[in-house]
């Protein structure tokens, strides 16, 4: 059993950042692309950054310049750094993994994180 956990959000001002993590568990052999989703109430779930295994990213033109993804590999660990956050970027965050490879070599695929609220107010 694989499982993807996220920590790190919060309430935090218009133009303040915040750092999320997600950690994934298990006897895990290799994690391939990993991305950070976010749903806002009454709105569907949209892609907010993505990196894979070999460090290739990619952004939602809202977060571009603001937002960072990144890995660590060691700690099957991705982060997604944001800045200048806006009220438009609250929402839940979810983690995720396209395909995760255990050690046993069972694949698990698109597997999700339980998400975690980011609130920007004043």
């Amino acid at each position: 059993q694989v499982q993807l956990v996220e920590s790190g959000g919060g309430l935090v001002q218009p133009g303040g950042s915040l750092r999320l993590s997600c950690a994934a568990s298990g006897s895990i052999s290799r994690i391939y692309t990993m991305g950070w989703y976010r749903q806002a109430p009454g709105k569907q779930r949209e892609l907010v950054a993505a990196i894979t295994n070999e460090g290739s990213t990619n952004y939602a033109e809202s977060v571009k310049g603001r937002f960072t993804i990144s890995r660590d590999s060691t700690k099957n660990t991705v982060y997604l750094r944001m800045v200048t956050l806006k009220p438009e970027d609250t929402a839940v965050y979810y983690c995720n993994a396209d395909r995760i490879l255990t050690l046993a070599e069972v694949w698990y695929l698109e597997v999700w994180g339980q998400g975690i609220l980011v609130t920007v107010s004043s």
